[in-house]
């Protein structure tokens, strides 16, 4: 047991299991808002499982939530390690094409994924191919999966016979300069392509920062054609400083029912975010660890961390009138947010949200929009406790 949780392993290392948990609570307060009980305590995440080593060469991943209205399966994947360059992965686990979204959900710069995750899929049933070449300064991850829309995970159900094919290329060609200022600077590309014939093709929302809805498809709308998507995606990282940005293209073919005019819609998001710790520790993708955990007995108060971003999304416009409502979606969304991150070790984290979203309409769209989410911009903020090993 340590201050990263539960583990035991064989003397020689070659066997090991970790027991792994998150908690995040949530407290969202909305300003001027029409909609009743948005401001509320939220169980963001509850989520406990384990992971492992078996044998060296396999490893094993399984986490479970506990925090919505029923238990469900978060990853449940095996990795078979034919060596570093070389490794497939099988089950369920984060598809290869977004960046954020491939961040740990523990550590983001922000309590929310911004806009630009809209775009991009989260988890996927699927076999994937992956390593890690040139003295570990590229990692590549090219899979097969079921195929999921814009922001949503697989459900362990397939409404269709076609895959998608994922992949992504991602190269930190400094990495091996530590006196260098481009020693931290990563950067690739993720993509991915498949075809679907269903509802369950085309997304189910775009939600804001807020996770407010504010664009969804006609309900009778469906995929019907091929889906792409491309990301190019930068993260870079020099001290206390770090700054990440990604820029996402999606398109995907709907009709407005079984039959009908069918439309390419291509739908586009970007992201800029950055943050600096100011007590000084390393800024780091995968977390701030404070140089000493809170004590205000022995003087130590943990790690501060100042974040800001700006992200938009714009809607097709050929997704109007036929393929979305006028009355009741925004075509565009532009928000900006500023936050601040207290590590108080390396489970414990207060985060603190401002967010504030503006929203742009279809030029046929009526002067005042049918949803209440919609009648002003969204400003919202949200404090989170978040404990996890």
């Amino acid at each position: 047991m340590s201050d990263k949780g539960f583990s035991a392993a064989s003397p020689d290392g070659a066997n090991s299991i970790r027991l792994r948990g998150l908690l995040q609570l949530d407290s969202r307060l909305f300003f001027g808002d029409e909609v009743p009980g948005n401001n509320a305590f939220v169980l963001r995440r509850a989520r406990l499982g384990t992971d492992g080593v078996m044998g060296r060469d396999y490893a094993f991943q399984l986490l479970a939530e506990f925090g919505g209205s029923s238990v469900s399966v978060v990853d449940a994947n095996l990795n078979i390690a034919i060596s570093k360059a070389l490794q497939f992965k099988f089950g369920r686990f984060k598809v290869p094409v977004g960046l954020e979204q491939l961040q740990s959900d523990s550590w983001t710069f922000f309590n929310e994924r911004s806009l630009a995750s809209n775009l991009v899929p989260s988890r996927d049933l699927g076999i994937q191919a992956w390593g890690v070449v040139w003295d570990g300064r590229l990692d590549y991850a090219v899979g097969v999966f079921n195929g999921v829309a814009d922001g949503a995970s697989s459900n362990n159900t397939d409404f269709d016979n076609d895959k998608s094919l994922a992949a992504r290329v991602y190269v930190s060609p400094f990495k091996d300069q530590a006196d260098s200022a481009l020693h931290g600077l990563a950067f690739g590309i993720g993509g991915s392509f498949g075809r679907n014939k269903t509802a369950s093709g085309r997304t189910g929302g775009y939600r804001t920062d807020g996770q407010q809805t504010f664009f969804a498809y006609q309900t009778a709308t469906i995929a019907d054609g091929a889906n792409w998507r491309l990301s190019p995606q930068f993260d870079y990282r020099h001290g206390s400083f770090g700054l990440l940005g990604e820029y996402v293209v999606s398109t995907v073919n709907v009709r407005p029912g079984a039959t009908g005019a069918k439309a390419e819609l291509r739908n586009e998001a970007w992201q800029l975010a950055t943050g600096y710790v100011l007590t000084g520790e390393a800024s780091s993708p995968g977390g701030v660890v404070p140089r000493a955990s809170f004590s205000p007995t022995g003087g130590a108060w943990g790690a501060l961390e100042v974040t800001a971003r700006a992200a938009s999304l714009k809607i097709d416009d050929g997704a109007y009138p036929l393929y979305a409502a006028l009355t009741s979606t925004a075509s565009e969304a532009a928000s900006f947010g500023l936050g601040l991150n207290w590590y108080l070790g390396r489970a414990a984290v207060f985060k603190f949200d401002y967010y504030q979203t503006e929203f742009g309409f279809n030029p046929a769209a009526p002067p005042v929009s049918s949803s209440a989410v919609l009648r002003q911009d969204e400003k919202v903020f949200i404090s989170r406790f978040q404990f996890g090993f």
